[in-house]
């Protein structure tokens, strides 16, 4: 059960971010109605992984849930090894 809430507010805080970028697109235009489409589809599925994992968790289907949950938060921990790997590395690009 702790394992759950700990992956659920993981993807919270990606999501959190995910709809950082989409209002500031939005704000500077770069959300525009060419990539509307593929906005939709990322905000829709944060929000099925979000929902859905808590809906299975209550549903008693705590091992799927965390499954879903782990959709998101395996890259998501993936990309933030990276970008801490860059910060404590420093490396040069050229």
């Amino acid at each position: 059960m702790t394992f759950f809430w700990i992956l659920w507010a993981f993807d919270a805080i990606i999501a959190l971010i995910i709809f950082y970028f989409f209002f500031i697109g939005l704000a500077d235009g770069t959300v525009s109605s060419f990539n509307a489409g593929l906005w939709f589809f990322i905000l829709a599925a944060v929000g099925v992984i979000m929902i859905g994992s808590y809906w299975l968790q209550t549903h008693q289907y705590g091992l799927w849930a965390k499954v879903l949950l782990s959709v998101l938060a395996i890259p998501g921990a993936l990309y933030g090894l990276f970008i801490l790997l860059i910060l404590i590395t420093n490396p040069r690009w050229n």
